[in-house]
């Protein structure tokens, strides 16, 4: 789904400066002249080579937790792969299972090195998981634009709560859907703050 598109690789890519100089004699004095041209950046063959390798990497940590059997709607894992192959794990979820479980499938990839787990667990709270379904049912509700995020297995939109405070988490279509379930979200009775962190994936303007 394309909400894990937050799981991203980068690379320098370096610009590189000539510097020419110019010496002429006249009148008995040494004049000198340099000049600078700046090249267009480019990614050598090696540099391409460990950006498709980081690429690969990430896709394949994206695919396991992916797979991960209690990662719903109201968990967020991210994962940020390193140039030795070392994986950080970030997020929160509900189930301590589900932090223990992601960085076993991480770690059981080939080409990882090591892991790093900062995933945090979510306090327990019987009024968080109260606010949690009554979120759900406010954002996802099946006269709301927003029904069609909640149809499938994994909706498109996340709803992290943790002590009363709500972040949203995720893609949308649209900036409009982004501010559709803020506003719903602050529409629950209980919760004390709405961050919304949803990412668009097209603009309408």
């Amino acid at each position: 789904m394309k909400f894990y598109r937050a799981l991203s690789t980068c690379c320098l890519v370096a610009v590189l400066c000539v510097a020419a100089g110019e010496q002429a004699l006249a009148s008995g004095r040494t004049v000198s002249s340099q000049s600078e041209k700046q090249k267009k950046p480019s990614l050598s063959p090696t540099a391409s080579r460990d950006q498709q390798y980081l690429a690969s990497v990430a896709n394949q940590v994206r695919h396991q937790l992916l797979l991960l059997p209690y990662y719903s709607v109201f968990d967020w894992l991210e994962g940020k792969v390193d140039a030795g192959g070392v994986v950080t794990l970030t997020g929160s979820v509900v189930r301590p299972s589900t932090k223990s479980d992601a960085e076993a499938r991480v770690k059981s990839l080939e080409s990882v090195s090591r892991v790093v787990n900062k995933i945090e667990v979510l306090p327990l709270s019987p009024n968080d998981d109260q606010l949690r379904v009554a979120l759900y049912r406010a954002i996802f509700k099946y006269d709301s634009p927003l029904f069609r995020y909640g149809t499938a297995a994994v909706p498109s939109i996340h709803i992290i709560v943790a002590n009363g405070r709500v972040q949203l988490k995720g893609l949308v279509a649209n900036r409009a859907d982004a501010q559709l379930a803020e506003v719903a979200a602050n529409g629950v009775s209980g919760v004390f703050e709405v961050k919304n962190e949803l990412q668009v994936e097209k603009s309408t303007d």
